[in-house]
């Protein structure tokens, strides 16, 4: 097992990708502590699922864009568990809308929840890694905060300082045996993208040269990757899984 009684904390990880990367670590040997806002059963369930993969794991409702909630959970999963040597910032929100119309609401809450969310966790566990010399954090960041998506300028703005973000703090903590990277997703199956309009999911595909969606377990087994030892000389790089969206 790759990730055998390793300890890793998820953001957001009740469903979609959050969802599909707690199962595929804990598959590994992980034990898992993650998060969510509303869906306590779905939570439920995913906590007695991960049970039985003969893994621990809790989970805890947290907003991730409150520092303080964040922190305590984090004291929280390190007393439980024993330690911490994962942090995956995966949770995320969007509010699509024209730049025109989108109120300063609108712009907060996902600027708060995407990026001051990715802070909140990273700044939560980062002296307890410089302490152990040893710690690997992983930002789930999507091609939107690349190449730019249009009525996305607040999601787009986010995803961009997670990659901004990433690369800074490599930079900051390598000498300490500190890892950290990001993944960026594209056009994944999850209930974020099930939202779109068909029209606008039609021609997103014309621009996919493999031609469809990813899948939650497709961005879950590079975060593996990632996780793992057979990364350890990788750090501040920018993974893009998203079929060739963005290659051009």
């Amino acid at each position: 097992m790759l990730l055998k009684n390793k300890i890793a904390i998820i953001s957001g990880a009740s469903r979609g990708i959050g969802r599909a990367i707690a199962i595929e670590l804990a598959q590994e040997g992980a034990n898992i502590a993650f998060s969510y806002l509303k869906s306590k059963s779905e939570a439920q369930v995913l906590e007695e699922e991960l049970k039985t993969l003969g893994v621990k794991a809790k989970a805890s409702q947290v907003d991730i864009s409150d520092f303080e909630a964040v922190s305590g959970w984090v004291k929280e999963t390190k007393e439980l568990f024993g330690g911490l040597d994962i942090v995956i910032n995966n949770a995320g929100i969007i509010k699509d809308m024209a730049l025109m119309f989108m109120e300063k609401a609108d712009w907060q809450v996902v600027i708060d929840t995407n990026l001051g969310g990715v802070f909140n966790l990273a700044r939560a566990a980062i002296i307890g890694f410089m302490k152990d010399k040893s710690g690997n954090i992983i930002n789930i960041s999507s091609v939107s905060g690349i190449i730019g998506v249009a009525r996305q300028t607040n999601y787009a703005a986010s995803k961009a300082g997670i990659i901004g973000f990433t690369k800074s703090l490599a930079k900051e903590v390598g000498a300490y045996n500190i890892r950290v990277n990001a993944v960026a997703a594209g056009f994944i199956d999850t209930d974020m993208t099930k939202g779109l309009k068909d029209s606008y999911k039609n021609e997103m595909l014309k621009q996919i040269p493999l031609g469809r969606f990813g899948k939650p377990e497709e961005v879950a087994k590079v975060v593996k990757f990632l996780a793992s030892d057979e990364a350890r000389y990788i750090t501040g790089e920018v993974i893009v899984v998203d079929g060739g969206l963005t290659m051009a």
